[in-house]
């Protein structure tokens, strides 16, 4: 294909991809010049606020002025976390298309701002802060202090320079041995690693998620 009928393909994807998910699904068409970009085509442009001929990037930089080169415009890139200065969370691919004459680019950006609140709130009414059961004969269990304790010793680490996967391990660990089941057991757990509970949530739906996945996340 030639230039021209590579173009008007794109641009009917992009039109499809944004009208097949709806008014939260931005899809354009860039014309790739090295480190510069310009929208040729965008439809949904709300999503980041950009109209064809637009020089900006995803992030609200103008590409035309800068001359930065710590971004690497030339790969694709899929399933990429975006948070614009608007505050937005947008999920970003982009792919290539090169030709002998041409360089384009096309983008995806989903906004999942509102399913990010909405997933915070869900987890929110579904934790439960203990099992009733095991609150009744709460005599008989460990206590929440031991079992951190406990598991903390497993992991080796200072609170304080416990990375993210250290921190995701002992809440592993914790789940493992039932300490969420614990009356109050998130804010507890929260406050001795100092973090929020709301961190702590964010952390056991990733465990949750990996073992669907038959993975462990990171």
């Amino acid at each position: 294909m030639d230039q021209e009928e590579v173009l008007e393909l794109l641009c009917r994807i992009a039109q499809g991809i944004s009208e097949m998910f709806g008014d939260n699904c931005e899809a354009l068409v860039h014309q790739m010049d090295g480190q510069h970009i310009k929208t040729v085509a965008i439809y949904n442009g709300h999503v980041s606020g950009r109209s064809v001929g637009s020089t900006l990037s995803i992030y609200g930089n103008d590409t035309a002025m800068n001359n930065s080169e710590d971004m690497n415009l030339e790969l694709d890139y899929r399933n990429q976390m975006v948070a614009v200065p608007s505050g937005k969370q947008i999920k970003s691919s982009t792919f290539h298309v090169r030709g002998k004459d041409f360089h384009y680019a096309i983008g995806i950006n989903f906004d999942v701002t509102l399913l990010g609140q909405m997933n915070h709130l869900l987890t929110a009414l579904t934790q439960f802060e203990g099992n009733l059961m095991t609150s009744l004969s709460q005599g008989s269990q460990p206590s929440l202090e031991a079992l951190f304790d406990a598991c903390h010793e497993v992991v080796n680490k200072p609170i304080a320079k416990m990375h993210k996967a250290d921190r995701l391990t002992l809440v592993r660990l914790l789940r493992e041995k039932g300490a969420f089941q614990i009356q109050r057991s998130v804010p507890y757990v929260a406050e001795r690693m100092g973090v929020s509970k709301y961190t702590i949530y964010n952390y056991l739906n990733e465990l949750e998620n990996a073992d669907h996945e038959g993975g462990y996340a990171l």
